[in-house]
């Protein structure tokens, strides 16, 4: 199979109401959560250097509104990762093997 047949297929997937529907689903889902993620990362930047003596204030003794937020960065991080892992495996991987699959035929693969 030439080079131009492989583009054709690759080109014609590209173009399929699968793939897009897949692209779809996958923009609906990581780009509201990385703008919300990045919004509460400045945020926290922000009020670390702008509000300092708010995010000094003691809690608890040893702990501060800042150590606070700087661990509920991490819990945000991981938070995402297990969202995006239950709506991949419920919305993403059974449409992208499919669609993988497809692709692999048509190539001879």
């Amino acid at each position: 199979m030439g080079s131009t047949e492989q583009e054709r297929v690759w080109e014609e997937a590209q173009a399929s109401p699968e793939f897009q529907a897949l692209k779809r689903k996958f923009r609906n889902f990581a780009f509201p959560l990385t703008v919300a993620f990045l919004v509460w990362y400045f945020a926290y930047v922000l009020l670390t250097a702008f509000a300092r003596p708010w995010v000094s204030q003691e809690v608890v003794p040893h702990i501060n509104i800042a150590f606070i937020l700087g661990v509920l960065q991490f819990v945000t991080t991981f938070l995402i990762a297990w969202l995006y892992e239950r709506h991949s495996s419920k919305h993403l991987d059974d449409a992208s093997e499919a669609l993988k699959s497809k692709v692999e035929k048509e190539l001879g693969l």
